[in-house]
């Protein structure tokens, strides 16, 4: 029998598994879907894929290839989605995981007893279900999957979707359009759309600061997730502004409003074509949704405009399907979680990419995955249950600090400081203070 369960084989899952694999830590990892790749499978049929068919990433494939891996030297700096799902497929066949995963087959149930968890699974074509003992646990499905829809008064006649299910820009075609949201996906569909419907709304709560995908002809997040980026934040703050202003100047020139916070202050909106579409009159900035009156939208400002499709694009509830809601609570998407990884009171539990990053999540869930194993191998330990929970306060104190209350915010971290804190943990050898190896 396995010792480890990983659920999940997409970007984090794939990680997980080569990690055990090269320390020799047997393992079964469950994918519901029929491929590896997660999120960046286009139209994955584990129904979980929020990709749309124009996505390239946002994290330049230095910032995103996997330590372990490099990615092909021959890809552009931004990838599409085919050619992320092609190095996925790459990286799982170059390490021979592929026959360790358990493809078309979801995780029902995960219960804790003593000295491990219970796992269920079904496979998805017969529908058979059984129950497995293993010691620990590796949650790995995602945190893009469950879409978070906003309500509104009034009643719409036309059509509302959550960008999770947008793929193409065909059935808006001629249509009048809102777009609802500022972030990465809002800005790629809103400019997306501009060039084929008949008119394209983009409606926000609040503005905010546009990076561009290159500076200076170099992918933007060489120079902000680099080890040189790495001064206080004031200082990060100080030197993005200026580029900013150097390089784009204030987005209230191109006709968005002025954000309400600090460069660095929200995930980062990056895009090379939003300002430039707004700064053509191509999308039309509006304000909040106030209320729907039929086929209008009724604004914060009081104005109003007859459209025939709202996009949600105002992202996701973190969610486990299979877990007791008392095991890892989620209100509000807040996961209390030391180190970003370890649940306190559930040893042998571990999340992994359950991250926001400024930078790309996939060398950090690679890296979370070689401290989980230090801990599954008793190579590092956990410091006391006190202890754990003081740094998730003070990790909480910190995010409320630094960025504008929203639930997207509840799991940022830093690339370079994060990853130098998991360099720091696999340090921490057992001694007869610390307690919990999660094996």
């Amino acid at each position: 029998m396995a010792e480890v369960c990983v659920i999940g084989a997409g970007s984090s899952g794939i990680a997980a598994a080569q990690v055990l694999q090269s320390r020799g830590i047997e393992f079964d990892c469950y994918e519901v879907g029929s491929e590896v790749g997660g999120n960046w499978r286009y139209r994955n049929d584990n129904g979980m894929s929020s990709a749309y068919r124009s996505l390239h990433i946002n994290t330049s494939t230095r910032q995103m290839q996997y330590a372990s891996f490099p990615m092909p030297a021959g890809l552009p700096a931004y990838p599409d989605h085919f050619q992320i799902a092609r190095y996925f497929d790459s990286f799982v066949d170059h390490f021979g995981l592929r026959d360790k995963i358990a493809f078309r087959t979801e995780v029902t149930a995960v219960v804790p007893r003593d000295g491990g968890y219970d796992v269920t699974i079904r496979e998805r074509d017969t529908g058979a279900e059984r129950t497995l003992p293993y010691r620990s646990v590796i949650v790995a499905n995602g945190h893009h999957w469950d879409p978070r829809e906003p309500e509104f008064p009034g009643t719409f006649t036309g059509e509302r979707v959550h960008s999770h299910y947008y793929k193409t820009f065909e059935p808006y075609i001629g249509k009048r359009v809102l777009v609802l949201g500022i972030g990465n996906s809002a800005c790629d569909i809103a400019v997306e759309l501009s060039r084929v419907a008949d008119r394209t709304f983009l409606a926000m709560r609040r503005s905010a600061h546009i990076l561009p995908k290159f500076l200076f002809g170099i992918p933007t997040d060489h120079l902000t997730t680099s080890p040189l980026a790495r001064g206080p934040l004031w200082l990060q703050r100080l030197s993005m502004r200026a580029l900013l202003a150097l390089t784009r100047g204030s987005v209230t020139r191109y006709g968005l409003p002025e954000p309400d916070h600090k460069v660095l202050a929200a995930h980062p909106t990056v895009s090379d074509d939003i300002l430039t579409r707004v700064g053509h009159g191509d999308i039309v900035v509006k304000p909040n949704i106030a209320r729907f009156d039929g086929s209008d939208v009724v604004f914060d400002d009081g104005s109003r405009e007859q459209v025939d499709a709202v996009i949600y694009c105002t992202g996701y509830r973190i969610t486990f399907p299979f877990l007791a809601d008392d095991i890892v609570p989620t209100a509000d998407n807040e996961v209390a979680l030391y180190q970003r990884v370890v649940p306190v009171n559930h040893p042998g539990l571990y999340f992994l990419g359950l991250i926001q990053p400024l930078g790309a999540i996939m060398p950090l869930a690679e890296a979370q995955a070689h401290w989980i194993a230090d801990l599954i191998e008793g190579a590092a330990a956990l410091p006391s249950a006190d202890e754990m929970n003081r740094e998730i306060r003070r990790y909480r104190e910190r995010m409320r600090r630094r960025y504008v209350a929203s639930k997207r915010h509840t799991i940022e971290v830093d690339f370079q400081e994060y990853l130098a804190d998991l360099k720091r943990l696999r340090r921490m050898l057992p001694s007869s203070k610390l307690m919990g190896t999660g094996s």
